[in-house]
């Protein structure tokens, strides 16, 4: 009979190590945003503040994660009320048609220690295209509040703005590469 039970423990031990954990961005700690250069001579940054994003691993190096964003397309800021109000519009993010645009990681794939490549379908403006993302495991801790494990992961890359129909305007005014920038803290739930 001990027997049994030491081995019935060790499956429950065992399955509890590899059971499926899904992690909730922690949004007061978190930034999604992005870079474009305007004039061939400065940069213009932006940033959705509006925004969710989920992580779901069973591997404790999150090797096997699959990444979830959505952002809210009408919260997009560049502190210019201006050429926000026109990244808005119809010829650029269309946000009246398309009010979010979507991530989902598709693979990951371990690089070095704590760094990833992460491939997945970014759907922006109506369309979905795979992109390749460089991720970072930032840092893992514990809420003292809640007392839940915590991560954190910084990801960037970069897109062409006219593969999603963002933009009719040449790239010598605004920059046909788009820097894509994220951080976050995620809580286990």
């Amino acid at each position: 009979m001990k027997k049994i039970t030491l081995a019935a423990a060790a499956l429950l031990v065992s399955f509890a190590t590899f059971a499926q954990q899904k992690w909730a961005v922690d949004k007061a700690h978190s930034k999604l945003g992005f870079t474009v250069t305007h004039l061939l001579m400065s940069e213009v940054d932006g940033n959705f503040k509006t925004f969710d994003a989920t992580i779901t691993s069973s591997k404790e190096d999150f090797s096997d994660a699959v990444f979830e964003v959505t952002a809210d397309v009408t919260s997009l800021n560049t502190d210019n009320e201006m050429r926000d109000k026109d990244l808005k519009g119809e010829k650029n993010f269309d946000a009246e048609k398309h009010p979010k645009f979507t991530f989902k990681s598709t693979s990951i794939s371990k690089v070095a220690d704590k760094k990833y490549k992460l491939m997945g379908d970014l759907t922006l403006k109506g369309v979905t295209k795979p992109v390749s993302l460089d991720l970072a495991l930032t840092g893992t801790g514990m809420n003292g509040r809640t007392k839940k494990p915590k991560v954190g992961f910084k990801v960037t890359g970069t897109i062409k703005r006219a593969d999603f129909g963002v933009g009719a305007m040449p790239a010598a005014v605004v920059g046909e590469d788009v820097e894509l920038r994220a951080v976050g803290e995620f809580e286990q739930l």
